[in-house]
C-alpha cells in the first residue's frame, strides 16, 4: 500500500510503499491486541501489596479467657482473623504478575496494532522528526497546524536530541525509537506518526521475526 510522506511544515515529501504484511492486515484481531496489552501491563505491576497475617499482628498471644464456662465461643488469642485488627486470612502478599508470551504473538500484536491505525486513517508517515533548536513553542505551533492531538511518534534507531528536548513538555505527545515501539503506546494515542527511518526499522524488525518463526 502506498501513502504520502509529509513534513513537519505540513508539506509533501513524496510517497512511500508500506508492507501489506505489516501495515495492511485486513482484519486486526482484538484478541491478539488484548493479550499483548495485558502482557505489557502485567510486567509494570509492582506486586508489593502486603497484609499482616495472624503471626505478624501486634496483639499478645495469651489466651484471652478460659476455654469453657463463659457461654461464648472458644478463642486462643486476639490475633485471630475474626477479631478487629486481627490477622488477615489469605490476604495479598508480594508477588510478580509477569507472565510469558510467545515472541510470535508479540510480533503479531505489533503488526495488528500498526494495521489498525492505518485502517482507521490514524497513521501518518513523516519525512523526519528533527528540530533546528530545542524550542517547545516552535514545535507546538507546527503540531497545531497539523492538527495532531494525542500523538505517538516512532522514529528510527536514533532520536534527534533537539526534537526530544522540544517535545518533552508537550502533554499527550510521546516519541519512541523503533526498538521501543509497542502495542500499548500505539493504541492509547489518537494519531500514530512514523518517520521514514522508523518505517524501515520496523519493517526490518518484524520481517526478521517472521523469518525466525517460519524457520
Amino acid at each position: 500500500m502506498k501513502t504520502k510522506i509529509i513534513t513537519l511544515d505540513a508539506g509533501e515529501a513524496g510517497e512511500i510503499e508500506l508492507d501489506d504484511a505489516i501495515f495492511g492486515v485486513e482484519e486486526p484481531r482484538k484478541d491478539i491486541l488484548h493479550r499483548v496489552v495485558v502482557w505489557q501491563l502485567s510486567k509494570r505491576r509492582a506486586g508489593t501489596h502486603k497484609v499482616k497475617t495472624r503471626s505478624e499482628t501486634s496483639y499478645s498471644s495469651k489466651k484471652i479467657y478460659r476455654q469453657k464456662g463463659t457461654g461464648g465461643a472458644r478463642h486462643g488469642d486476639r490475633n485471630a482473623p475474626i477479631f478487629r485488627k486481627g490477622g488477615v486470612y489469605k490476604g495479598p502478599t508480594p508477588r510478580s504478575y509477569e507472565h510469558s508470551l510467545p515472541k510470535k504473538v508479540r510480533a503479531m500484536g505489533l503488526r495488528h496494532a500498526l494495521s489498525s491505525k492505518a485502517k482507521e486513517g490514524q497513521l501518518v508517515v513523516l519525512d523526519a522528526a528533527k528540530a533546528d533548536e530545542p524550542k517547545t513553542k516552535a514545535l507546538r505551533e507546527k503540531l497545531e497546524k497539523l492538527g495532531w492531538g494525542r500523538t505517538l511518534i516512532i522514529d528510527g534507531p536514533e532520536l534527534d536530541t533537539n526534537f526530544m528536548a522540544a517535545s518533552g513538555n508537550i502533554p499527550d505527545f510521546d516519541v519512541l525509537p523503533s526498538q521501543g515501539a509497542n502495542v500499548y503506546d500505539i493504541l492509547r494515542r489518537d494519531t500514530l506518526v512514523i518517520t521514514k527511518a522508523g518505517v524501515e526499522a520496523l519493517s526490518a524488525r518484524l520481517n526478521a521475526t517472521a523469518g525466525e518463526a517460519s524457520a
